[in-house]
């Protein structure tokens, strides 16, 4: 699969799960659609998070280390989960440079699946910018909701990454690569996800 495309901003108006100025088409949705969605990504995400065998360590380990042996070791259910409005907090708890996954824990099927990864020099402005995946995850969760199912958004961020962009950039792809996160423009074609219908 060819994932070489750059990632943009993610949630960046007031409300982390935004309006924007488009016309979206009503899908209707029915709850075992959605299940089986949800099933396909758990189901191959699951064997990864099994693989896993410890977090990366502390400290400036990636001017040595390859993106392939960094991003094996990094497990997403160890990173501290916020909710998507966390930056309207008083106070930042995340700053400077940061990869950064969205996650949703779907209780049927008692694991995780991860909707999108993202990297940014500055955690504590992420969501002042611009970006589709909030279309996707608002379309989510309101197919969620009129289909019964209860949703259960969070972030995490891992600040021990490469400090210089290109780094960080070629580490976040690699993860993508490796994860194939729903939401990110690069896996939507292979999971086909079924959320929006935009007219723009």
């Amino acid at each position: 699969m060819n994932l070489s495309k750059r990632q943009g901003e993610l949630f960046t108006d007031k409300d982390y799960l935004s309006q924007r100025s488009f016309h979206r088409v009503e899908l209707p949705f029915k709850r075992d659609v959605i299940e089986a969605w949800q099933k396909r990504i758990s189901s191959y995400q699951e064997s990864i998070f099994q693989n896993i065998s410890q977090t990366p360590c502390q400290g400036s380990m990636f001017e040595s280390i390859p993106n392939d042996e960094v991003s094996i070791h990094l497990n997403p259910l160890k990173l501290t989960p916020l909710p998507l409005n966390f930056w309207q907090w008083p106070k930042s708890s995340h700053h400077g440079p940061a990869i950064y996954l969205v996650m949703d824990k779907i209780k049927a099927l008692n694991s995780h699946i991860l909707l999108y990864i993202g990297e940014t020099v500055a955690a504590e402005k992420r969501w002042k910018g611009e970006h589709d995946c909030k279309n996707y995850l608002q379309a989510y969760c309101e197919a969620c909701q009129k289909a019964g199912l209860t949703t259960q958004l969070s972030i995490r961020f891992w600040a021990d990454v490469p400090k210089k962009t290109k780094p960080r950039r070629d580490l976040e792809q690699k993860l993508i690569q490796k994860w194939l996160p729903a939401f990110n423009k690069e896996t939507k074609g292979f999971w086909s996800t079924p959320f929006t219908n935009e007219i723009k």
